[in-house]
């Protein structure tokens, strides 16, 4: 936590934030750097959390969607693929944000994308909260209709209405809804297989040779697994969600290492390991129910679910099914929701110079979601997760691509910068990169390029980001990274002990030296977020004469 330093006969701070933006036990340092005086959780607590943000069952919607479509062999080897991509790219992002304690926009900052360069990807990621908080939305929404007879327009309503008591405390209660809910997902995500493992076991051989409802036929078919992946890679900015709570990671120790390495793998790009065997599996439930329910409810998770249960549960598999689907809704549209509040918070920081506080946000994200879900977006699902997954893959591999290669060859610095006192605007390595390569896969994607450029557009944007963000960072030698040297805490700066304060020279609050840059419009220390919302230091600190370092007076150790 912080520490305000004030005194009773003292002036007032040139900065004092709202009441809720100021306790950081809702606002879980949402703009800045974690310091390590809030990680207080363990490496397993944390991971737990992450993992219990994916229970989402858009997952099986998504995969019966492509396998419905392109047939079993097609689909499956669609799903695998993208989770591939997907898990490769999310290990260099998780590792960045555990170790320094930040979000996915902050690591995106630093990474090749400049300070107002990844405001842009700030809108991808609140895109993907309130897409997938829609998509899970409507499917509780079904059940609730199932279970209830809610008409679904209301039931869009109570998804939306639920989360907010949860969001709106924060990572503490997250942390707590996650636990508790987790034994009964588990065992709701396992009953339907097991029943028919025993009831239907040819079921599983019959899957295998499905050619889907639209002709597709068994075979593989390279369209079919290039529109197929494309939909599938629609999921790859879940790292960023996986980012929101890795940042609270407590930091790495020869004691914790194994567990906290475990931890972060698991947490981090882990998800996808369970998110496509939920979808091969959604795909296998709902090839079942096909014949009895037709292809638009075997689409909607809760009505297979309902069919694999009813062997063993009969008039009961209605409420189980439905306990299932609610409580998984639960547990991921309180993370979309907390997410998009976090992304919401950065965009508009950096636009407005205002910061009312991140639970103001989560208001915006849920009505644009609620908005959504009432236009019926899940009738669109794989047309919009197809679009969206060019510009998801061009942000994520442009990132990926910077910690990756960049850093290695000493194209980038060794660490993450995020303040906004150190950073160019734009670094054109990951900005352009991410610009061209998301713009030439949607050319494609609309069909520019004819069929086959079409179904394998996601591909073209994965394999232009790639390239393209290290061939930016050496043909500009690397220089929009810094825009000056970090003297508090970057690399070259001896450091006794990070957790060590400074206090704050506008809002009068200490924070660990990560989260300080020296300024010298305030001459003396001032904090990440001080310094992002300044609108009248016209950035004197990368401009001119007055661009040299501050000298600030020595951190204090916080002792506990």
């Amino acid at each position: 936590m912080t520490d305000t330093a004030t005194a009773p006969d003292s002036a007032p701070p040139a900065r004092s934030y709202a009441k809720l933006a100021a306790d950081e036990s809702r606002e879980d340092y949402s703009l800045r750097y974690a310091p390590h005086a809030f990680r207080r959780w363990g490496p397993g607590t944390v991971a737990g959390t992450a993992l219990g943000g994916i229970a989402y069952l858009a997952d099986f919607a998504i995969g019966a969607s492509i396998v419905f479509a392109y047939g079993f062999t097609s689909g499956a080897a669609a799903i695998l693929a993208a989770a591939a991509v997907i898990f490769l790219t999310g290990i260099p992002i998780a590792r960045a944000c555990a170790t320094y304690g930040l979000d996915m926009d902050l690591v995106t900052r630093g990474a090749g994308f400049g300070y107002f360069g990844s405001t842009l990807t700030s809108l991808i990621y609140a895109s993907f909260t309130f897409i997938f908080f829609a998509l899970e939305g409507s499917i509780m929404a079904q059940a609730m209709h199932q279970a209830f007879g809610l008409p679904v327009e209301i039931g869009y309503l109570v998804t939306t209405l639920i989360v907010i008591p949860v969001v709106f405390r924060g990572m503490g209660a997250l942390a707590k809804v996650q636990a508790w809910t987790q034994p009964v997902w588990l065992v709701g995500l396992a009953l339907p297989f097991l029943v028919l493992a025993f009831e239907a076991p040819e079921s599983w051989g019959a899957f295998t040779h499905f050619g889907g409802t639209e002709g597709a036929g068994a075979g593989f078919s390279w369209i079919g697994f290039g529109f197929g992946t494309g939909i599938a890679l629609s999921l790859i900015a879940q790292i960023g969600e996986q980012a929101d709570y890795l940042r609270f990671m407590p930091a790495k120790t020869a004691e914790n290492g194994r567990r906290w390495n475990l931890a972060v793998l698991a947490a981090g790009p882990g998800w996808v390991v369970i998110g496509a065997a939920k979808q091969l599996g959604g795909a296998f439930l709902a090839f079942v129910a096909l014949e009895a329910v037709g292809r638009t409810h075997a689409l909607e998770p809760i009505a297979p679910q309902i069919e694999a249960l009813r062997p063993w549960l009969g008039g009961l598999a209605l409420p189980a099914a439905a306990l299932f689907v609610i409580v998984s809704q639960i547990k991921i549209n309180v993370t979309n929701a907390y997410s998009g509040s976090l992304s919401w918070s950065n965009f508009f920081s950096r636009v407005t110079h205002r910061h009312p506080g991140r639970v103001w946000y989560i208001f915006l994200n849920l009505g644009i979601a609620l908005t959504l879900m009432e236009l019926n977006m899940f009738a669109m699902l794989g047309k919009l997760l197809g679009f969206y997954s060019n510009v998801g893959i061009a942000w994520i591999v442009a990132v990926a691509a910077d910690l990756v290669i960049n850093k290695r060859l000493g194209l980038s610095p060794p660490y993450i910068e995020f303040k906004r006192a150190y950073l160019y605007a734009v670094n054109p390595a990951g900005f352009g990169a991410m610009v061209i390569a998301s713009t030439v896969s949607i050319l494609a994607f609309f069909g520019l390029f004819g069929t086959h450029a079409e179904a394998f557009s996601t591909f073209i944007a994965a394999g232009l980001s790639l390239v393209l963000c290290p061939l930016i960072a050496w043909a500009t030698r690397g220089k929009y990274y810094l825009a000056r040297p970090n003297v508090v805490n970057g690399p070259g700066v001896e450091v006794a002990d990070i957790t060590a304060t400074h206090t704050c020279s506008v809002c009068e609050t200490a924070y660990e030296l990560p989260d300080i840059a020296d300024c010298p419009a305030q001459a003396g220390p001032i904090c990440s977020l001080c310094c992002s919302l300044d609108a009248t230091c016209g950035d004197v600190c990368r401009k001119g004469s007055a661009a040299g370092a501050v000298v600030l007076p020595m951190p204090s150790v916080r002792r506990v």
